[in-house]
């Protein structure tokens, strides 16, 4: 995996060019050897404003084991199935910047298909995702114009953002078909949706409050789903340098079981380790469990820089008892444990 990054400002900072390309191989797998753009902006600073043009990424919410409000870039999901890793976003972004609050008003003039693993990737969903077979709502395809606007500030202790995107969803239906080769396949349909959003944080001495909620309409039957929890931290465990964070969350959506999400009545516990340490050494682990099926999924991120230059990585995803009914049943065989080593120059 490659993944250079270039920066460069002029007038005196107000403006800037970034510029970060992408791109994988994989020995096994067609689909997941791909090129991308995550980021060519060019940005203009000014008092009261802030224009952005180019393929960017944006990303919006609070909650840690579901990214329940963020929609403004597609999925990369042939990178991991956390769905962190995201496609650069072509796009016309204006902030307005005021006293009372941020507006950001977006205008998206290009969709990006999710990408899904091929017939070799792991893990993936059975059947496999033929996206030579994706069908859209729109008679202007991947060239519907979407758009998007959004309202940030603080008010002491909290952190506020309320949003509304009109335009593509950037997570398909699945829809089971026949392909060209006369094998069951999943074809995506991308429906023209309305979501609004809302996403809080509140900051109280070691504690954290979180929500993210949404009300979306047009892919399906009309529903709302929501996200909420908290995070403590213990600052300087056991008198080291070691802060301690434990987080707890509850995931709802009111479509129920027949939902295509792992969220629709879940709660999710973790602990967070920062060593604060020269190395930058750090453990993420998570435990959902499905109230209703009893599935649960396990996972693990660290990672621990060596040198100037070097950063390991470590990555477990694990899952148990998943229900046959269970949208993570495709994925019940493929736990894996992944290790990467980073060189930065």
């Amino acid at each position: 995996m490659f993944e250079p990054e270039y920066y460069h400002e002029w007038d005196k900072g107000s403006q800037s060019l970034a510029f970060v390309p992408f791109f994988r191989l994989d020995q096994h797998d067609n689909e997941r050897t791909h090129f991308d753009i995550r980021e060519l902006t060019w940005l203009k600073v000014a008092e009261n404003w802030e224009l952005r043009v180019g393929l960017r990424k944006v990303f919006w919410g609070v909650i840690e084991f579901q990214h329940l409000v963020d929609i403004i870039n597609q999925t990369d999901l042939v990178e991991n199935i956390d769905t962190e890793d995201k496609l650069g976003q072509p796009m016309i972004n204006l902030a307005l910047i005021n006293d009372w609050g941020t507006v950001d008003l977006f205008i998206m003039p290009y969709f990006r298909e999710r990408t899904f693993p091929g017939t070799n990737g792991r893990p993936r969903n059975q059947p496999v995702v033929d996206t030579d077979l994706s069908k859209f709502e729109s008679s202007a395809e991947e060239k519907h114009i979407d758009l998007a606007i959004r309202y940030s500030h603080y008010f002491g202790d909290w952190d506020i953002g309320v949003a509304h995107f009109y335009g593509t969803s950037r997570d398909p239906r699945l829809l089971p078909t026949v392909n060209r080769s006369g094998a069951l396949a999943l074809a995506p349909f991308y429906d023209i949706i309305n979501q609004t959003s809302i996403d809080l944080q509140a900051t109280k001495g070691n504690m954290l409050w979180k929500l993210e909620a949404l009300h979306r309409s047009g892919q399906g039957e009309t529903y709302n789903a929501v996200a909420g929890g908290f995070e403590y931290t213990f600052v300087g465990i056991f008198e080291t340098a070691i802060d301690l964070s434990v987080l707890g969350e509850y995931h709802y959506d009111d479509r129920g079981e027949s939902a295509p999400t792992l969220f629709e009545d879940d709660i999710g516990t973790g602990i967070r380790l920062a060593f604060n340490d020269a190395q930058s050494s750090a453990v993420l682990m998570g435990l959902i469990v499905d109230r209703n099926t009893g599935g649960k999924f396990f996972n693990l991120e660290a990672s621990r820089r060596f040198g100037d230059s070097w950063v390991l990585e470590l990555q477990a995803r694990i899952l148990f008892n998943q229900s046959p009914t269970d949208p993570a049943f495709a994925f019940s065989r493929d736990d894996y444990i992944e290790l990467f080593l980073n060189y930065n120059f």
